[in-house]
Order: structure tokens, then C-alpha cells, then sequence
């Protein structure tokens, strides 16, 4: 499939891909666009061409400040925008090709956090993560817990901080228990960490009650993005027993902008690990549940540009979307579009396919050498952290940018 507008060799906004986010310029307010290239399609201003005009879409729901409305429309509708601009950018004719308001820039725009999040739950679903934790933390000879093969473990997370991608955190301040002590003190984290991890968005509503079935979750997903599960490993082995993660996890979690649909991954869907012992019935599920997307994590920093760390891929998962869904909303949990899922960190068997520096630096026991001859066992002050994510097809690629977050110094407290 050839488009007219221009698109870079290996981009990672294809013809195929065309996710969707929120963006604003100079000239524009917050409106759902759509990535293609290194360019932005404006849908506010396609709709006000008609390039909509069967689906009778309100302009309100393009200019707006998220894409909630938008997803609320239903996946028949929003795949049909979908399949409009990927008509209109192959037709040489095409009212976007003559118009001169419709195509932006990506470098005259400014992305926005690209949903209203009304809840997040992240899962806990890479057993070769929850292996490794297992062994620095219990016992190597027996490192998963016993509920763990039998669901795919998660907790209630905070929607308020969820931020999009170039948007600065602050190391956090919490309640550390020093090793040689027997009290806690109050300080900044000393290990700020990532965790690799890919997110989806819920794309429709739930009543209380119902559950969903693995056979229909992929209808409740709207799309996929990039999540950086940030956490202060320091505070959040002081407080997470009895009732698990809190201030280590709550001061940031930070996503790519653009969504990329379930649609344009379809093309990429693998086996899974097989699951033994075998699960519940209504965890059972058919067919390809998981996805190949490699990921990529890397360090920039004031004394070097981008360095690679990490390399993984989420095909490793070992509890799959559709899983994580029945077993959310089988105690008759509802959830809503607009909600943000996490799967968890993704780690791979390899040393250089762990997805958080608790693993990559064994606890801080492996320092990892950096470009300036520095070393990282957690990361410092004014280290920007980038993950990037794409599916490779031998012509095409499908991709969901990178998140990017740097970590300012705490601030001052004054007591």
C-alpha cells in the first residue's frame, strides 16, 4: 500500500499504522489527530471537509481535550475513521492531499496526554520478572509465589499521575529503611527505577456485575501505548507490606502519546508460553492472545546521548491481555473506556532483556557501565529515560514512538 504524502524509510507511523492521539500548535486547540510520517492529520478539520459525512460525528468530539469521546463512539465507527484517512492518503485526488489545513507537522505540535483516565490497574504477567524478583528477594530454588501460575496478579494503581511522554518527574521523598537501622528516616528515593512495560486502553463499558470473557476482551480494547511504570524500590520495600505498592509507585507513570488500535497490531499476533499447570476455564482462551513488539530502553544524560540497556519484546508475556480482562471483571468488577491497563514488566531469559534496573543491576550488586565510564545501579539526577517500541513487517513498520521522562532532582521540603 502506497501513500502520496511522504513517510520515512522504517518510520514508525506507517500507512499501516495511523494511531491516534491528542495534539495542539500554535494555530490549533487540543483535537484528536492521527500520525502518519513525520506529520499529524488534523480530523477536526477533515470532519469539516465531510471527509466524515456518513458517520455523523459531532465536531466536538474531534476538538476536544481527549480522546474518551472519540473511543466512545464504538470500534465500528473508530475504525472506520481509520479506514477514511488510510483511503484518503493513498488517493492521489483525495480532499486531504488538496487541502492546505489538514496536515500539520509533528514538529510545529505539541502531544497531550491522549486519554482521561478514570482508573488503572497494573498486572504483574512476565514470569521471567516475577522470577527474578523472586529470587534476589525469597528463595531462587522456588521464587513464585503459589497463587502465580494460577492468575495474573495485579493492584488498584493512581490514574492522577499518569503523564504523557516529555513530561519532567521529580525524584520522590518517602519513608526508607536504612540497613544498618532499626527506625525509618525520611529522604529521597535512592533508587529511582523504570519499568519496561507495554499499556492498553479500554475502549467501552462494563456494567457491574458482568464479566467479560477472554472469547470478547479484545472488543473492550481500544489500542495499545508505550508505559513506563516508574518506582522508588526503597520506599516501596519499607511500606508494601501488608497491602502491597503505594507511594513507590504513585508519583509518576508515564505513557507514549499515540495510541496504536488492536487493528493494525492483528498482523502480529504469536503464541504465547504454555501455561502449566493449566489455568481455570475462564481463563482459558483460542488462538494467538500475544503480540511480537520489540521494546527498547536507553539512558541519556547530561554526559552522553542515548545509550541502550535494555532490549526485550512483549511476546514474552506469560498472561495475556484477554486474560488479564476475565480476571479483572470475573468478581463482577465494571470498567469503563477511557481505563488504562498495564501489563507489568517485561522481561525476557536474557540479562539484556530485563526491564527494570532492579534486574538489570541485580539489586545494585551489577553496576552498569555507562559512555562517560560512569555506572548506574538506579538512576541519578537529570537522567532522561527513553523507551521506544515497533512491530517489523518486511516492508512496513508499526510503532508507537517513545515515551521520554527526565528526572529532576526532589524537591525542597520545609518542615
Amino acid at each position: 500500500m502506497n501513500s502520496w504524502i511522504d513517510i520515512p524509510k522504517n518510520s514508525d507511523f506507517s500507512i499501516y499504522n495511523l494511531p491516534f492521539g491528542i495534539f495542539s500548535s500554535n494555530k490549533n486547540s487540543k483535537r484528536v489527530g492521527v500520525a502518519i510520517g513525520n506529520n499529524i492529520i488534523d480530523l477536526l478539520a477533515c470532519n469539516e471537509l465531510d471527509i466524515f459525512k456518513d458517520l455523523n460525528i459531532n465536531n466536538n468530539v474531534f476538538e476536544n481535550n481527549f480522546l474518551n469521546d472519540f473511543i466512545n463512539l464504538g470500534k465500528n465507527k473508530t475504525n472506520k475513521v481509520r479506514e477514511i484517512i488510510q483511503q484518503q492518503l493513498t488517493d492521489e485526488s483525495s480532499k486531504i492531499k488538496m487541502s492546505s489545513v489538514v496536515i500539520i507537522p509533528m514538529n510545529e505540535a505539541e502531544m497531550h496526554l491522549p486519554v482521561k483516565v478514570g482508573d488503572y490497574t497494573d498486572f504483574y504477567s512476565s514470569i521471567e520478572h516475577a522470577t527474578n524478583i523472586g529470587s534476589m528477594f525469597r528463595d531462587p530454588s522456588n521464587p513464585l509465589l503459589p497463587n502465580w501460575r494460577h492468575l495474573p496478579v495485579g493492584y488498584h494503581g493512581r490514574a492522577s499521575s499518569i503523564i504523557v511522554s516529555g513530561t519532567d518527574i521529580f525524584r520522590p521523598k518517602g519513608q526508607v529503611m536504612p540497613l544498618d537501622s532499626d527506625k525509618p528516616v525520611f529522604t529521597p528515593s535512592k533508587r529511582i527505577d523504570f519499568e519496561l512495560e507495554m499499556g492498553y486502553i479500554i475502549g467501552k463499558n462494563s456494567s457491574l456485575g458482568s464479566s467479560i470473557t477472554t472469547d470478547d476482551a479484545d472488543n473492550y480494547i481500544f489500542g495499545k501505548v508505550l508505559f513506563n511504570d516508574w518506582s522508588a524500590r526503597d520506599i516501596q520495600k519499607w511500606e508494601y507490606v501488608p497491602l502491597g505498592p503505594f507511594l513507590g509507585k504513585s508519583f509518576a507513570s508515564s505513557i507514549s502519546p499515540w495510541i496504536v488500535t488492536l487493528d493494525a497490531l492483528e498482523p502480529f499476533r504469536v503464541p504465547g508460553e504454555k501455561q502449566e499447570p493449566a489455568v481455570l476455564p475462564y481463563l482459558e482462551f483460542e488462538g494467538n492472545k500475544n503480540i511480537d513488539i520489540n521494546l527498547e530502553v536507553l539512558i541519556s544524560s547530561e554526559n552522553f546521548d542515548s545509550h541502550t540497556i535494555s532490549k526485550s519484546n512483549y511476546k514474552y508475556m506469560y498472561w495475556n491481555m484477554t486474560q488479564q480482562l476475565a480476571h479483572h471483571t470475573i468478581n463482577g468488577c465494571n470498567i469503563n473506556a477511557g481505563d488504562m491497563m498495564a501489563s507489568g514488566t517485561i522481561s525476557g531469559n536474557a540479562p539484556e532483556a530485563y526491564g527494570s534496573m532492579l534486574e538489570l543491576s541485580w539489586k545494585g550488586t551489577k553496576p552498569i557501565p555507562m559512555p562517560d565510564n560512569s555506572e548506574r545501579k538506579f538512576l541519578q539526577d537529570n537522567d532522561c529515560l527513553i523507551m521506544r517500541a515497533h512491530c517489523q513487517a518486511k516492508q512496513y513498520r508499526i510503532g508507537f514512538g517513545e515515551v521520554k521522562t527526565k528526572i529532576l532532582p526532589a524537591k525542597e521540603l520545609n518542615l
